[in-house]
């Protein structure tokens, strides 16, 4: 993908680990997920840590040559659109078939290989997170699975908003067109947050800021 210089660290990255803003009609900043809002785009690497220096130094008005709107909530706001990304990416899974929850199926997955990655909600119990990664572990041990990644970036009332049920606990991404585009949400996710798969679930942001 074509590079785009961060407003942040001046260097040119690969347009997959930037976020574009633009500033819409109002000249409230936007983050154009897609990148396809018209307009004079300013170029941040997608990380929070990232996003909050911008926002400190003031780097986005300058970018976008205007006076801004809502500038300060700009990295809780990109946060809440990278979850809406992945519930509404987890429904479409579901209704492809390619996600799978409840803690039998979820070990089942994981056993026999189907799984590409496991889900834990953030304030799922630890006993269960155990088992279930022993059963990940297990799978792998028997070369019937390979390597996978673990999530617990959210919670059950937000996993649950995807399955329209009151929480979900745990699931399993299957392998899939549906299911690779949830991963590649989660991922990002992920990045912004500065969390790594299968770690502990952090505050957010989990990491310094650089200089």
């Amino acid at each position: 993908m074509n590079g785009r210089m961060c407003i942040v660290s001046r260097q040119s990255l690969p347009a997959d680990q930037l976020v574009r803003f633009v500033a819409d009609p109002e000249g409230r900043v936007v983050a154009d997920l897609k990148r396809r809002l018209p307009g004079r785009g300013a170029h941040v690497e997608a990380r929070r840590v990232v996003v909050e220096l911008a926002v400190k130094r003031r780097l986005l008005p300058r970018a976008l040559k205007r006076e801004l709107s809502g500038v300060d909530e700009v990295p809780g706001e990109l946060d809440a659109t990278l979850v809406r990304s992945v519930t509404g990416a987890m429904a479409m899974a579901r209704k492809a078939g390619q996600i799978v929850t409840g803690a039998a199926k979820v070990d089942a997955a994981l056993r026999s290989g189907k799984a590409m990655a496991s889900i834990h909600a953030s304030d799922a119990a630890p006993d269960g997170v155990r088992k279930l990664d022993g059963a990940r572990h297990a799978g792998e041990q028997s070369g019937r699975a390979k390597p996978t990644p673990t999530y617990r970036l959210l919670g059950s009332v937000e996993l649950g908003l995807a399955f329209g049920t009151e929480n979900v606990i745990h699931a399993a991404v299957l392998s899939g067109e549906a299911g690779s585009a949830l991963l590649r949400r989660f991922e990002a996710l992920r990045i912004y947050r500065g969390e790594s798969p299968g770690a502990e679930p952090g505050p957010t942001p989990g990491e310094t800021a650089p200089s």
